[in-house]
């Protein structure tokens, strides 16, 4: 029984960061993009709920949603294909902490999700499937999780 669950854990913590990266953003980018094209599919909603609903502070109800629909639009592109992944996640975390602060507190237990995501993705990089990966290594720079984090798996930090 513990040789079984060793081999089920060592199989486990095989499976490649780069995969379980790629789900990450797929998962992140398509709550964002399905946001922003409900958007356009009724502006003119989306402006009343700005208006009367979200009721954002400091920002004007039309500002607001061009906005919102801007950045998620653009971003989960940005996020999928791994480009600029770790600005990208930042700029979405700093979304989803205004929609959780200031449109919908109650939400939490969905926030908390796209948070986790979203900070996995800001912390560790988008992995090796990724155009950031790619210009790093063309440019002659380690990749994410270099020497600090090989540092950290020889116990070195």
């Amino acid at each position: 029984m513990k040789n079984s669950l060793l081999r089920l854990r060592d199989l486990l913590e095989a499976v490649p960061y780069a995969f379980l990266a790629l789900l990450l953003r797929l998962g992140a980018g398509a709550v964002f993009w399905f946001s922003g094209l409900s958007k356009l599919d009724s502006w003119d909603t989306t402006l009343q709920l700005f208006r009367d609903e979200y009721r954002l502070p400091l920002l004007a109800p039309e500002f607001a949603a061009r906005l919102a629909a801007g950045i998620e639009l653009s971003t989960p592109v940005l996020l999928v294909a791994g480009l600029l992944t770790r600005a990208t996640a930042l700029v979405l975390l700093g979304m989803t902490a205004v929609i959780e602060i200031f449109v919908y507190p109650l939400a939490w237990p969905t926030h908390i999700q796209w948070a986790a995501m979203l900070l996995v993705l800001l912390c560790r990089g988008p992995g090796a499937w990724s155009i950031d990966h790619v210009l790093w290594s063309r440019i002659g720079l380690p990749p994410a999780g270099g020497q600090l984090q090989q540092d950290l798996q020889r116990g070195r930090s």
